[in-house]
């Protein structure tokens, strides 16, 4: 009997999609990348048309040598991995790893799917494609453009700052977009402003009506005594209403998620971070064990800037919202963005795979972090395929001379959409102002100016930072994550609550990466490689051209930047514990598993201690504070700060009667 090998990247998507197919076919997993480029080395060979070495990973020879085991066995072999150009260039990287392109006796095809159902990876079998080089040529474009900054300018960092730290290409737009953010916030001056509001009686109840301006126009008080003239000017006085206007006004849904604003509404409303959020995400596309169903992707591919649904997907919406909220609250038009470049529309928007699984019917199947993301992407989904939501809307003018007020109040007519997506409802203002007419008089009851003062742009956090990167055009949505997460994991920025702050050690890179690699940190210079690179994609250009008008420019900028640089001192972050061996406060260093405590006094004092960081939880045991720790691998756990306590946790403890903030331990 003719055997099919079918080879994915993990373990999770083997198992969902094993039980789909027949006793025909063998399912095995790659493990994501089989074959890189040496990390003992450049890797780049620049006087042969920039080619890159390829080597095998190290730890992956077992499994490569168990798949041509079962390469030996098949006939026809399908790659599917992922579908995107990282997923394009591992299946050519496995036809070379495996030597498929020299067995001429086996058949090897390359198949994608959108979504892990059994009619999904069916269809693909049935419609095999070529391995699309111009996809893989925009990877190896990509890789190399890294390895080339990576490779050049962090062996400088580690000259002129540092040793351990690294430069990125999109790494080092994101810390320069940061850095200027805290120079905008430190630069900024506030302004005064007032506002002045007034309470009218109307019944039994008090409308609140809030200054305008003069004459018509729109007028920004600026002073306390341009505050105290106008309260003055009304307080005692007779105001007539010029205006009732009665209106409806819509609020259209959402469009359904992408990579992007998937993790922007996961912060928001779930408080994940980047990294938690496409971890979880990973899980739900790849396969959950669901009572009933075995093992069954949740949820369409996560990583994608389109939203563009099915012909499939969008009847199934529309009968679902039909039978069980009625007609009216079905939409005829299909969610469209507006037109934005570099959006590469090769997938769908992240939707549910199975839109009967609703999330009540999966409460119990899912942890408590998948079910409240698939909730969020279910919902989401459903919502855009749904009518607009209706508010009624009523304001009215008031006017003493030249000074005009105004007060506003709307209602829900209508809940469209909002029915099943309440994070887009709207604070309404619940002020009932009928038996207002035209021409009649009234007066405050209370009229007061109160002052502020202009605020400062806010912190980046990391939703804002994403939505950022992906208005300028910078990176795709593979990269936001782990993007952020290597600048928290190089301390070249810190995280508070949601906040991002650049360090002092990330300042040191910032600023030197501006005066001597500009065109790295340039916006509009990195969002012009991402075009170059779908060109590639698309077939428009060669790869190797784009690497050939990028290269030369980096290597005389390192040049340059080794003879001109002066060394730049990043001091310790001094601490209050003192050496037990020689006296001297103890500093903040970092090392692979995170912070450690180490004597400033080295090479002649070696002291080290760990790091001991208090969450401000009581331990449960013994009352004694609880502490965060890092294991030998580097994962966090948490232990009772009392050595003779045996108190320990993965989880993080709750304090009691406190709300505790969930946080990406980078």
């Amino acid at each position: 009997m003719a055997q099919n090998l079918v080879i994915v990247e993990s373990p999770a998507k083997m198992k969902t999609i094993k039980k789909f197919l027949g006793p025909n076919y063998m399912v095995d997993a790659s493990m994501g990348h089989v074959r890189d480029m040496p990390k003992s080395s450049f890797g780049i060979d620049v006087e042969h048309g920039y080619e890159p070495k390829y080597i095998t990973i190290r730890g992956k020879g077992e499994l490569l040598a168990a798949l041509r085991k079962d390469v030996k066995k098949a006939d026809k072999i399908y790659l599917a991995t992922d579908p995107d150009r990282e997923g394009e260039a591992i299946s050519w990287h496995l036809i070379a790893a495996l030597n498929l392109e020299n067995q001429k006796d086996k058949k090897v095809y390359r198949i994608t799917f959108n979504e892990i159902t059994k009619n999904a990876v069916k269809n693909a079998i049935k419609n095999p494609r070529e391995i699309d080089m111009n996809l893989v040529d925009a990877q190896q474009a990509r890789r190399v453009m890294d390895r080339i900054v990576g490779y050049s300018i962090s062996p400088l960092l580690w000259e002129k700052i540092r040793r351990g730290l690294s430069a990125g290409r999109v790494q080092s737009v994101a810390l320069n977009l940061i850095s200027e953010r805290e120079n905008e916030i430190a630069a900024f001056q506030p302004e005064e402003y007032w506002t002045i509001d007034g309470i009218i009686k109307n019944g039994a109840h008090g409308i609140k009506a809030v200054y305008y301006g003069e004459d018509g126009k729109k007028t920004l008080v600026k002073n306390s005594q341009e505050a105290d003239r106008i309260v003055s000017d009304v307080k005692d006085a007779a105001l007539t209403v010029t205006e009732v206007r009665n209106a409806e006004r819509q609020k259209n849904p959402p469009l359904p998620f992408t990579t992007s604003t998937l993790q922007q509404e996961a912060s928001k409303c779930l408080n994940m971070s980047t990294q938690k959020t496409m971890r979880i995400a990973q899980k739900l596309y790849e396969g959950v064990e669901v009572k009933g169903h075995g093992s069954i992707g949740l949820i369409t591919y996560l990583r994608t800037d389109s939203v563009r649904i099915s012909e499939e997907a969008l009847a199934a919406s529309a009968e679902y919202i039909r039978s069980h909220y009625g007609p009216q609250y079905v939409s005829g038009v299909k969610p469209q963005a507006k037109a934005k470049g570099n959006v590469q529309d090769a997938h769908e928007a992240i939707r549910p795979t199975y839109l009967d699984l609703t999330p009540a019917k999966l409460k119990e199947e899912l942890g408590r972090d998948e079910w409240r993301l698939y909730q969020l992407i279910w919902n989401r989904f459903v919502a855009c395929r749904m009518t607009p939501a209706v508010y009624a809307t009523t304001q009215i003018r008031l006017r003493k001379d030249s000074h005009v007020f105004t007060a506003s109040g709307s209602k829900l007519r209508f809940d469209g959409f909002l029915s099943v997506y309440s994070a887009m409802e709207e604070p309404v203002e619940k002020q009932d102002l009928s038996g207002f007419a035209e021409g009649e008089e009234v007066r405050f009851q209370s009229v007061s100016g109160t002052q502020h003062f202009t605020e400062p742009p806010a912190h980046y956090t990391e939703a804002s930072l994403v939505r950022k990167l992906e208005e300028d055009g910078i990176g795709r949505p593979s990269t936001y994550a782990p993007t952020i997460t290597t600048l928290l994991q190089r301390h070249y920025i810190s995280k508070e609550k949601k906040n991002l702050f650049v360090t002092e050690l990330g300042q040191a890179v910032n600023d030197m990466m501006v005066k001597s690699f500009p065109s790295i940190v340039d916006s509009k210079f990195t969002a012009n490689m991402e075009y170059m690179l779908d060109s590639v994609a698309e077939g428009k250009l060669n790869w190797k051209t784009v690497i050939e008008n990028f290269y030369p420019d980096i290597e005389e900028a390192v040049e340059q930047a080794r003879k001109n640089l002066d060394k730049v001192k990043v001091a310790d972050q001094v601490t209050d514990v003192i050496c037990e061996k020689c006296g001297r406060n103890m500093v903040v260093k970092y090392g692979p598993h995170g912070k450690f405590l180490a004597c400033p006094g080295f090479p002649e004092c070696r002291n080290t201690m760990p790091f001991v960081e208090k969450i401000g939880v009581k331990c449960p045991k013994c009352g004694g504070e609880i502490i965060k720790r890092r294991s030998k691998k580097g994962r966090v756990f948490y232990a009772c700060e009392n050595k003779d306590c045996d108190f320990m946790s993965w989880q993080k403890p709750k304090a009691e009667n406190r709300q505790e903030t969930e946080e990406q331990e980078a």
